[in-house]
């Protein structure tokens, strides 16, 4: 595993030198930008050359530096959750409650094939209603060894949290950090043309839920068709998980470990209250999830000493994914201060205003999907690009709602197989997946899910 991981830490990083190539080859420029309601907005045809800002090596061994302190909110929240699960795990709570809950569906098999279509609609709906991206990282380690039980394979345990949320999050019909932020620029009312939003959330989930339903049902029957076959075995060996289950003494839920997965279920309560009410972010999530940690350790009967190993321990074990979403980030860095970010934008748009209406959208979206690669943060694409595309969709008969749809896809479909988007390496790296390994078995669902944006965004011109 360690070996896999430092080839995507490679890869990443090269992709970093690409980038910094392009600051010297690549003519430069910039929009104006203006303060709108609290927000910086890019100034639609302002566009202007500037002078170069070539990035040397001295920049690029910068870049990650920098890629750390842009993400320190994020590293400081996955830190956090490294304790919370080392946490619980040494009380034994989650690993007693999933030692049930796969003797129940083994118990009573016709309803294990709900669970994960299920599962992924819940984390889709959390995704499009609220957002929810980063927070899924919260929940692979309970997934994966929970998967594993009931005879699926990592990739179904990381998936169901990880796609399922970026499903929702992808062809959301009232998320605020999208919908909610690309509507307000475009002088649209908030959250208006959700019906038709509605019904693509349901097509995509409902394809993204059916494509790993029957996967996992080929993987519980034909184990070596596992994309993480040898490192299922590893897990297994390691968690203590056996296809056989035997009911023993280590099944019963005792009264501390009620307490500690009550503890975590209260925390949750509060994050999702936080999230919805109060638009909470990294900060106030990871305090929510120290005090967990806390009430965990308390009710666990874990002691002083056996409480700050575990807390160590689990920060430690997240070091690498922390490197993983600097290098991301430090990628974006490099493009924006070598001033070609925003040369890519207005290259593009150049290109949308001779086109058909349709095929307009069309290019808009996959034009979102490559300024993806460069600003994976959906609010800030939504900030960068919405002022410049809505006027341009006016242009080209391209109303208003069908360019934030376009957005919407751009913005979502990228991002599993994106080396720039820090919830996708995060997530890779906690499943111990590498990289090219992850695009090449994803790519064909990949494929499925671009087209179908493309063919959704036609009735979208009748419709709006």
């Amino acid at each position: 595993m360690r070996k896999k991981l430092c080839n995507t830490y490679f890869l990443v990083f090269c992709i970093l030198l690409c980038v910094a190539a392009f600051t010297w080859l690549l003519p430069t420029g910039q929009y104006d930008r203006v303060e709108v309601d609290g927000q910086t907005v890019a100034v639609a045809g302002s566009y202007h050359p500037v002078d170069k800002n070539q990035q040397n090596i001295g920049d690029i061994l910068a870049a990650p530096i920098k890629g750390f302190s842009k993400c320190s909110e994020i590293i400081a929240f996955i830190l956090v959750v490294g304790a919370l699960f080392t946490v619980i795990e040494r009380t034994q709570a989650i690993n007693t409650l999933i030692k049930k809950i796969s003797f129940f569906f083994r118990e009573h098999p016709k309803y294990q094939r709900c669970f994960i279509p299920t599962c992924i609609f819940l984390f889709s709906l959390c995704g499009a209603m609220f957002g929810m991206e980063e927070e899924t990282l919260i929940f692979i380690p309970i997934f994966i060894p929970l998967a594993l039980s009931l005879g699926y394979d990592t990739v179904v345990g990381m998936s169901i949290p990880f796609i399922g949320a970026f499903t929702g999050f992808s062809s959301a019909f009232v998320n605020p950090f999208t919908v909610g932020i690309a509507q307000t620029i475009a002088q649209l009312p908030m959250y208006s043309g959700w019906q038709y939003r509605l019904i693509v959330w349901f097509i995509f989930t409902s394809i993204v839920a059916g494509f790993f339903a029957w996967y996992g049902e080929r993987v519980r029957k034909h184990p070596t068709k596992s994309l993480t076959y040898q490192l299922d075995l590893n897990k297994r060996a390691e968690l203590n998980i056996i296809n056989d289950v035997i009911v023993d003494d280590s099944f019963k839920l005792t009264r501390s470990h009620k307490l500690v997965i009550a503890s975590f279920m209260v925390g949750m309560a509060v994050l999702f209250y936080g999230v919805i009410r109060y638009q909470w972010y990294m900060i106030e999530i990871a305090a929510v999830f120290l005090g967990v940690t806390i009430a965990c350790s308390y009710f666990g009967k874990l002691t002083l000493d056996q409480t700050t190993d575990a807390i160590i321990d689990g920060a430690k074990s997240m070091i690498n994914v922390c490197i993983l979403m600097a290098l991301a980030r430090s990628i974006v860095i490099v493009a924006t201060e070598g001033h070609i970010l925003d040369t890519f934008l207005h290259t593009m748009t150049q290109l949308v205003g001779q086109l058909h209406p349709i095929v307009a959208s069309q290019a808009m979206f996959l034009i979102q999907t490559i300024l993806n690669f460069f600003v994976p943060s959906g609010s800030t694409q939504a900030v960068l690009t919405m002022p410049i595309m809505a006027p341009l969709g006016d242009l080209v008969n391209v109303s208003r709602q069908t360019v934030i749809l376009a957005f919407q896809f751009g913005d979502g479909w990228g991002n599993p197989i994106l080396p720039t988007a820090p919830v996708t390496m995060g997530a890779l790296a906690l499943a111990g997946i590498s990289y090219p390994m992850w695009v090449k078995w994803f790519l064909k669902l990949e494929i499925v899910l671009v087209t179908l944006s493309l063919l959704l965004l036609i009735p979208a011109y009748y419709i709006w």
